[in-house]
């Protein structure tokens, strides 16, 4: 079983959450600014690198929110050359924008980001990693 270990922000201002548009694989959604922890990188320092590689923005990382963990099975992975499941553990931060300006992932899994008003939120094609982000507030 291959375990992915990911950290990820929750960055609301006034009533807009800040989301980055994941594009990979053939599918795609809205997601929260984050991705995988490097090996040996600290978890809240890889969502801070990821939320900057996603939208561009430099954050600070407020508190942790949650964790989540579920295993994917084989026949349900992405990825061409996996051979099992994969056990996907999600570290989620409350975080807010410090500096920076809105810009899109270069040659990564999200394509760009925007600042979504939370009441659209549920009409959004999201993958459930929002759902579980806001559900932790």
């Amino acid at each position: 079983m291959d375990i992915r270990v990911a950290a990820y922000g929750v960055i609301i201002e006034g009533a807009q959450i800040l989301l980055a548009h994941w594009n990979e694989h053939g599918r795609s959604g809205w997601t929260l600014p984050g991705g995988g922890i490097d090996p040996g990188e600290d978890p809240a320092a890889a969502a801070i690198r990821e939320i900057r590689e996603e939208t561009g923005f430099e954050a600070e990382i407020d508190g942790i929110l949650g964790v989540d963990s579920f295993v994917i099975p084989a026949d349900r992975r992405l990825s061409d050359d996996a051979s099992g499941p994969l056990h996907a553990i999600r570290i989620v931060y409350r975080a807010h924008v410090t500096g920076g300006t809105l810009t899109y992932e270069q040659n990564g899994s999200t394509d760009y980001a925007e600042w979504i008003p939370l009441e659209q939120v549920p009409s959004l094609d999201r993958v459930s990693l929002v759902d579980v982000g806001l559900g932790y507030l």
